[in-house]
């Protein structure tokens, strides 16, 4: 297992900074994303051009997708209990986390899209710790997703219930999902340091079967766990090869009881640079902050991730971690001039 120590990257810059000419002629002016070699060029400059690369991120992010940012509340439908054992995750059932599992109920569902909606936000993703959803579970799904409809909110639905068969898939378009997130996690020459009881290629495949189907794909991973400043710069270039319409940016929050509860936590200005590397790498998806932002971050640091090519944000609580509250992130994007982006034109 990696030393926990290794996810802290040191940088060194490159003989030149002649990355950022280059990502500013093929990025911002083409739309054309960075290569492998490039990514790992821009992951390697040093804290004095970070403010240069920050700027640089944010015009791409305003010339490819405008000034709106997507914000988004997620929910647990199923917690805890999981059978898989993802290093990271309090909700493996192979670890002595101190999560238990437990099922959310119809009523409380819709509460939560609900008062999702309120916030402003246009997207309430279901989410369930399992490896794939069983009859139960998506009769779950269907069940709430009809429940929410008659209460009168459109709010698009996202699900993310682990990895899917083609009828599975099937079943999802037929309820109306309208995006489905299936992470990646990390690089594929790093997963199995990560994840044991299934592999990158399985996810890869769910991904592949819900782009065949017409859903939106969202797909990212976690930053910190132990992996290289190569491979950072190899799962950066993977995900551009699937093409996102949103790519999820989280970093780990060591869990108690997981493998990874020693690790450091990501130096905010490797996070920074990290997801403008990311930014530069896929001109044109959703680049969401997600988990683990208030630790790496703090307020100073989210802004400045807003500014340096972040364009969409979960709002409130996460699966097992308490986020900002959704109050404040709203008066940030007022603060920053960024307008929410309405309902309607996702719909």
């Amino acid at each position: 297992m990696p030393h926990p120590n290794r996810s802290r990257l040191v940088t060194t810059a490159p003989e030149t900074v002649d990355i950022l000419a280059v990502a500013r002629d093929q990025v911002l002016e083409r739309g054309v994303g960075l290569g492998e070699e490039q990514i790992l060029d821009v992951l390697r400059l040093d804290d004095d051009h970070l403010t240069d690369l920050l700027a640089l991120a944010h015009e791409v992010r305003m010339r490819w997708c405008g000034p709106e940012v997507e914000v988004e509340g997620i929910i647990s439908l199923k917690t805890g209990g999981c059978p898989e054992d993802c290093h990271f995750c309090s909700q493996s059932g192979r670890f002595p986390t101190p999560v238990r599992s437990a099922w959310l109920d119809i009523p409380g569902l819709v509460k939560a899209a609900r008062q999702t909606a309120e916030t402003g936000a246009t997207e309430f993703c279901i989410v369930a710790a399992v490896r794939g959803p069983d009859k139960r579970l998506l009769s779950q799904v269907r069940e709430g997703i009809k429940a929410i409809r008659e209460d009168g909110n459109d709010i698009q639905i996202a699900c993310s219930l682990g990895m899917l068969t083609q009828e599975q898939v099937d079943e999802l378009v037929e309820m109306g999902v309208h995006r489905y997130n299936h992470n990646l996690e990390t690089a594929r020459s790093h997963f199995a340091n990560v994840v044991t009881t299934h592999t990158w290629e399985e996810r890869w495949e769910t991904l592949r079967m819900i782009r065949e189907a017409g859903m939106e794909v969202c797909c990212g991973g976690i930053i910190g766990m132990g992996e290289s400043i190569e491979q950072r710069a190899e799962f950066a270039a993977q995900l551009a090869e699937l093409n996102p319409d949103e790519c999820t940016m989280n970093f780990l929050i060591p869990q108690p009881g997981t493998p990874y509860e020693g690790y450091e936590i990501v130096e905010g200005k490797d996070a920074l640079r990290t997801v403008a590397a990311f930014r530069l790498a896929m001109p044109r998806p959703l680049l969401r902050f997600s988990g683990g932002r208030e630790l790496t971050f703090g307020d100073l640091g989210t802004k400045q991730g807003m500014l340096g090519g972040i364009n969409a944000i979960i709002v409130g609580n996460y699966l097992t971690n308490l986020g900002r509250p959704a109050t404040a992130d709203l008066e940030m994007l007022d603060e920053l001039k960024m307008p929410v982006k309405a309902i309607s034109d996702v719909l």
